[in-house]
């Protein structure tokens, strides 16, 4: 590591050397984040700013991550705009300044007597998150030292993550820190195996990653299973399982229809096509699952039956707005069936725009206690009528089973 310290009356010197690094790792396509920290401005819960790189409409930018205690206001500004932010910035109302590249990793600090100290080493390990964030890193919910992340190609032989695949990543800690709040919250005892179903598995990520997190981090047996259409990927995602060793992993080849386990604790469907979604959640209702985890796609069902309301067709005769109305009202509904059922449910944005546009999440966690649907059929049953829907696929099959009255 390389040290350099200079009296306050040369400071400038090394703010401006940090800003070349910071400027050629931009122009090289080795930069990875900048984090400023101990903040010296009048607002009192601002804790620390986040910088990454993000494509807006093609468009390289800057995503300025101002986190608060409570919340996070994000910005996005041009390179040229963020870099001259960035040097505005410092020492002004940040005194610290932690560059995280490909190539380096640099530290900017300035004393309470505004003397400045820079220091540059070779980073030890390519990784989301830089020691500058030390207090975040030990709420990860996976470690990239984790063997199934190299074998399906998030990271490395080095256990580094491949920067290509740091939305993936994000994906994966998000998921799982969802559902580990879940588990928390719903009545699942630990103490005897846990079953799960992936319907729509795909390459496997997010199902090798509950199981690892159940298995190595909570220690208690797993039982997981992923569901996929396409044959190639489910005997990769298998032939991957047992190389691992990852005991009470299997992948199959099917649907939710075709693919139905009889007892499930945990139900996951992301990114499930218009009805398939319906069918996810019947399915997790009716094997008794704990926790029903679900990202819904398309809604086909609902948009061709919505007869909207005289009052709200000039503001629904754009298609845009259609579409978001047939989502929201299809979601909603999906959301009350459950809660009906005798679940705790929130929907929330699960990664943020940029990273997909498929981000809405149905979390459902399964009461303690049993609810009276009563009032909540009536209110069902009033939307149905305000927007003149005759059918909806999930009250259908609920309603076969005998779930609903």
């Amino acid at each position: 590591m390389s040290v350099s310290t200079t009296p306050a009356s040369l400071a400038p010197d090394h703010h401006a050397q940090f800003i070349d690094l910071l400027q050629s790792s931009l122009e090289q396509k080795a930069f990875i984040k900048l984090v400023l920290a101990k903040y010296v401005g009048a607002e009192a819960d601002l804790q620390r700013l986040i910088i990454k790189q993000l494509t807006v409409k093609d468009q390289p930018c800057l995503s300025f991550v101002y986190r608060y205690k409570t919340r996070d206001i994000t910005k996005n500004l041009s390179i040229a705009e963020g870099v001259a932010t960035i040097a505005a910035l410092l020492p002004a109302l940040f005194k610290n300044a932690h560059l995280l590249a490909l190539t380096d990793e640099v530290q900017l600090e300035y004393s309470k007597k505004g003397k400045s100290s820079l220091f540059k080493s070779k980073p030890q390990q390519l990784r989301e998150v830089p020691s500058a964030e030390h207090n975040r890193d030990k709420h990860r919910f996976l470690d990239l030292s984790r063997p199934f992340l190299a074998d399906l190609g998030v990271t490395n032989m080095q256990h580094e993550l491949i920067p290509a695949m740091s939305r993936k990543w994000k994906q994966i800690n998000k998921f799982i820190e969802v559902f580990s709040h879940a588990l928390t919250s719903s009545p699942l005892a630990l103490d005897k195996p846990v079953r799960v179903a992936d319907f729509g598995s795909g390459k496997g990520y997010l199902t090798f990653a509950i199981h690892d997190y159940l298995r190595n981090t909570l220690k208690v047996v797993a039982e997981v299973t992923g569901v996929e259409l396409r044959e190639d990927m489910v005997s990769l995602c298998n032939a991957a399982a047992a190389k691992l060793e990852h005991p009470g992993l299997v992948f199959k080849c099917g649907d939710v229809r075709s693919v139905a386990p009889s007892e499930l604790d945990v139900m996951i469907a992301l990114h499930a096509c218009d009805i398939a979604t319906d069918y996810a959640i019947h399915t997790g209702i009716r094997s008794g699952a704990s926790i029903i985890l679900c990202s819904p796609c398309c809604h086909k069902q609902i948009r061709l039956q919505i007869q909207s309301p005289a009052l709200l067709k000039p503001m629904l005769q754009y298609g845009l707005h259609l579409g978001q109305q047939a989502e929201m009202v299809t979601d909603s509904l999906r959301a009350l069936f459950l809660e009906a059922c005798g679940y705790e449910t929130k929907v929330f944005e699960f990664i943020s725009l940029e990273h997909t546009n498929k981000n809405k999440m149905i979390l459902a966690v399964k009461r303690a206690e049993p609810v009276d649907p009563a009032q909540l059929l009536v209110k069902i049953q009033e939307l149905k009528a305000f927007y003149s829907i005759s059918e909806h696929c999930l009250e259908t099959l609920l309603r076969a089973d005998g779930y609903l009255r």
